[in-house]
């Protein structure tokens, strides 16, 4: 009898030992949640496109204080003008001839971790892609999922215009930066020397 219940006991803690270490040597990344449902996906793409500020730039309105979402992130004529020329916020709507409608989310997601379009052409300032690059796939196809997921908005951007241009009335211009400031390479598609040297 006595020699039953200690087998059961080292059983018991033998059983419970193998669990712990078995748990112990799964690393965080093989520990990986259920997939989101489509409704969770969009929830997160919207969540992350709120607080990444995406609406400041891509929807009309919210720089002068009055964000229109009903025309939320179709884009904006309010120009930006540095050494890199003058760029307009794009058309994120999935409009088939003014928006990204014929972008697949593997696009999207290439865009915003390389700053690269599906076209091959660069993403300009102000567009923070940088600070993106570290995106999860779960994030990062989340906020593609929710950009093909919104009304589609003709609206047909100002195309880019090459440096030198003089602003429009519309344009905000990025003032010429200190030494400090100065970035050590020009923008894309800046010349080299459009930067100021470094002191």
């Amino acid at each position: 009898m006595q020699w039953t219940r200690w087998t059961a006991v080292a059983t018991s803690l033998g059983t419970v030992t193998i669990a712990a270490v078995t748990l112990s040597c799964t690393t965080p990344g093989q520990q990986t949640a259920a997939p989101m449902t489509q409704a969770q996906k969009l929830a997160r793409g919207e969540y992350l496109t709120t607080i990444m500020a995406c609406n400041d730039c891509h929807t009309p309105g919210t720089f002068y204080g009055a964000p229109d979402f009903d025309r939320r992130l179709s884009g904006s004529e309010l120009g930006w003008v540095g050494p890199w020329g003058t760029s307009f916020a794009r058309n994120l709507t999935p409009d088939p001839e003014t928006g990204i409608g014929s972008w697949s989310e593997d696009d999207i997601v290439k865009t915003i971790r390389t700053g690269q379009r599906a076209d091959g052409t660069e993403v300009l300032p102000p567009m923070p892609w940088p600070m993106y690059t570290n995106l999860t796939d779960e994030d990062a196809f989340a906020i593609a999922a929710y950009l093909k997921s919104l009304p589609a908005v003709s609206h047909k951007v100002p195309d880019k215009l090459p440096p030198g241009t003089k602003p429009g009335k519309h344009d905000w211009v990025v003032p010429e930066p200190s030494a400090w400031d100065a970035p050590r390479t020009p923008p894309a598609g800046a010349p080299a020397d459009s930067v100021p040297a470094a002191h």
